[in-house]
């Protein structure tokens, strides 16, 4: 018998699993697949705190970030890059920076001048200026979920049941493919995967799909300080786009980045530990999204990487990602006494989720 059990092995999950487990509580984690496979492995592992929406959701950014620093080290999880590098390549870019860097969410961060930008990035496109912040960090996530997995296993003794489906979860009670399992607290963190589990909350919530698509280039032989965005960025993130100085960039994005626009592209680069860089990425929106890449949008993103960083080198791995996407940060709701369902809505789960696993998971046992 197991005092809780969390659905779905992906960040979220994780999350809830490693905050039931510091409180004492016996955890099972139950996952349809057989390994680390979903939208918690097809991103960049960026844990973006800088420019994340004020308030709250920055608030849980900078709390998770907290996390991933205490936890790498004894999970055998490398910090691939510390910090974050925001290039303005545009004037209006610049102003952002400026009305960012007056507000609460710029403490510690550091403006960049053109000519500092350049001695960071040497070798790239003039930039008209920059922001660097401390705040941010790196890892890898396709080999960080595992061994996030595996350490939760060995250090909190969470126990794991993979390539089972739940079917249907109730008041201390799990359906699933291999038979019941039972718990009196039941967490339902299933991504979106929103047939199975509770479809009337999805619906409810108008929770979707959004496709990205993403690209690992050849290292080119130098290191980039840090992860890197740029102008997309600012009108995407809503801790920049939310600021009254965002108006006039995003009129003049209209303009010259239409197609980096229809595809939703905004440039993030990161490196890994071999020096090949992860780049992307691209926002298409359905209930269910082709599962095809297209070479206009690849296309498009280096066109975005080299105006920012300079030549691309070669593409030598492309695949597609999934996430629930909504109006919101997240959906947190009880549809029956005793079970949770969480699902983060905002493509913010590795930036965010353990904060977020401490609120519901505390919510419950800390009271």
């Amino acid at each position: 018998m197991h005092d809780v059990i969390v659905v779905g092995a992906g960040i979220v999950g994780l999350a809830q699993a490693l905050a039931a487990a510091r409180r004492g509580k016996r955890v099972l984690v139950i996952d349809r697949d057989a390994q680390s496979n979903g939208a918690s492995i097809r991103n960049f592992g960026f844990v973006t705190v800088t420019g994340q929406e004020r308030g709250r959701v920055w608030d849980l950014a900078r709390r998770s970030a907290r996390t991933w620093r205490e936890i790498a080290g004894p999970a055998g999880i490398r910090i691939e890059q510390e910090g974050f590098l925001l290039v303005a390549q545009r004037e209006e870019a610049a102003a952002v920076i400026d009305a960012f860097l007056a507000t609460e969410m710029g403490e510690a961060c550091e403006r960049l001048s053109a000519d500092e930008v350049a001695v960071r990035l040497p070798g790239a496109p003039p930039a008209t200026g920059g922001l660097f912040s401390p705040h941010d960090l790196r890892v890898e996530s396709r080999t960080a979920i595992p061994l996030l997995a595996a350490w939760l296993e060995k250090a909190h003794g969470v126990a794991f049941l993979r390539g089972v489906a739940v079917l249907h979860a109730e008041t201390g009670r799990v359906h699933c493919t291999d038979g019941d399992h039972r718990a009196d607290t039941i967490f339902l963190c299933p991504g979106d995967d929103w047939a199975t589990l509770h479809p009337e909350i999805y619906a409810e919530a108008g929770i979707r799909r959004c496709k990205l698509q993403m690209l690992r280039l050849a290292a080119p032989g130098w290191r980039l300080p840090a992860p890197v965005m740029a102008d997309l960025s600012m009108v995407r993130y809503l801790g920049y786009s939310d600021l009254g100085e965002a108006a006039a960039l995003r009129s003049r994005l209209e303009r010259e980045e239409s197609e980096a626009l229809r595809y939703g592209i905004h440039l993030i680069a990161v490196q890994s530990a071999d020096g090949s860089l992860v780049v992307g990425d691209s926002h298409d929106y359905a209930a269910t999204p082709d599962p095809f890449s297209t070479q206009a949008i690849d296309a498009e993103m280096l066109r975005q990487y080299e105006a920012v960083l300079g030549a691309a080198p070669p593409v030598i791995e492309r695949w597609t990602g999934t996430y629930a996407s909504a109006d919101g940060h997240s959906i947190v709701r009880t549809p029956t006494e005793g079970v949770t369902l969480t699902v983060v809505t905002s493509g913010t789960g590795a930036s965010t989720s353990f904060a977020l696993a401490e609120d519901v998971v505390g919510g419950i046992f800390d009271s």
